[in-house]
C-alpha cells in the first residue's frame, strides 16, 4: 500500500519526534492520527501544520486498553478508513539525563513497571485494537521506537534500557505471528536526538561528544529517525520484518 493510501497512528505525537513522525506522514499524503494524552494545544498544531482534511488530534493514554479501543473506532469513523500502520513511540515520563539517572542501588521495581506500561503493554493495546481489520484488508505495518542503548549502553538507564530490550522482542514475535496477515513489524532504533524535550535535559557536552564519535559528523535529528520510520512504511520494505534499523549516524554499527 501506497505511503498516500495509509491512515498511520502515532502515538505521543504532539512533541518531539512523534511530532516529526507525523509531519513527515503528512507531507507524504497520508492520513495521520495525531496521539496526545495531555498537550490538546500542541497536538491541535501539529494537526494544523499537517491540514485538517488529512490529520485529527485524539487523547488517549496507550496505558490504557478502552481509550485506544476507543481512538481506533474514532479515527475508523472520522476517515472512513481503518487504521493501517501504527508507530509505537510514546514515551512515558522519562528524562535523558545520565546525571540523575536512578543507579542500581537506588531503583525500584516501580520505575521497571513504568516504563514496561510505556513501551510493552502500550504496544500491545495498539495491536490488539488495530489487527482485526489489518488482518482482514491483509496488510497493516507496525513499528516500535528502539534505542541504541540496547546494543551499546553507554549510559545504564537501567529501566528505559530494559523496556526497550523488551520490545525489541515483543517485536519479532509479532512479526513471526502477524506475517501470513500481510502485517510487517519492525523497530527504529535511534540514539540521543537533537533536541527534544527527552533529551532537552542533557549537558550540551554530551551532544559534543556524539558529534566527534559519530562517523558522518552529526548529532541525529527527530526529522533523520522520522525518515527511516517511512521507510518501514512503505512499499519498499515489503520484505522486511522483524528488523531492529539502528539510527544514529553509524555511531552503534551492528
Amino acid at each position: 500500500m501506497e505511503l498516500k493510501d495509509q491512515v498511520v497512528l502515532v502515538t505521543g505525537s504532539s512533541r518531539g519526534l512523534g511530532a516529526a513522525v507525523a509531519k513527515a506522514f503528512g507531507r507524504v499524503g497520508a492520513k495521520v492520527v495525531v496521539n496526545y494524552v495531555s498537550r490538546e494545544a500542541q497536538a491541535n498544531a501539529v494537526v494544523d501544520e499537517i491540514g485538517r482534511e488529512q490529520a485529527i488530534a485524539i487523547q488517549a493514554d496507550v496505558r490504557n486498553r478502552e481509550e485506544v479501543k476507543a481512538m481506533f473506532e474514532e479515527a475508523k469513523a472520522h476517515f472512513g478508513q481503518s487504521i493501517t500502520t501504527i508507530v509505537n513511540n510514546a514515551l512515558i515520563d522519562f528524562s535523558f539525563n545520565g546525571d540523575a539517572r536512578k543507579q542500581l542501588d537506588t531503583i525500584e521495581w516501580e520505575d521497571y513497571n513504568q516504563q514496561f506500561e510505556g513501551s510493552v503493554k502500550a504496544t500491545l493495546n495498539t495491536l490488539q485494537a488495530g489487527r482485526p481489520d489489518m488482518a482482514a484488508a491483509k496488510f497493516g505495518r507496525i513499528i516500535t521506537i528502539g534505542t541504541n542503548l540496547v546494543q551499546h549502553p553507554v549510559v545504564p538507564y537501567h529501566d528505559y534500557n530494559t523496556s526497550k530490550a523488551a520490545l525489541l522482542g515483543m517485536t519479532r514475535n509479532i512479526a513471526k505471528e502477524l506475517g501470513p496477515d500481510g502485517i510487517t513489524a519492525n523497530m527504529v532504533s535511534g540514539g540521543l536526538l537533537l533536541k527534544t524535550d527527552a533529551s532537552a535535559a542533557t549537558p550540551d557536552v554530551v551532544f559534543d561528544i556524539i558529534k566527534e564519535n559519530t562517523p558522518i559528523g552529526s548529532v541525529t535529528t527527530p526529522e533523520e529517525m522520522a525518515d527511516a520510520i517511512l521507510f518501514f512504511a512503505s512499499p519498499w520494505s515489503r520484505a522486511v520484518t522483524g528488523q531492529n534499523l539502528i539510527v544514529d549516524g553509524g555511531l552503534v554499527m551492528n
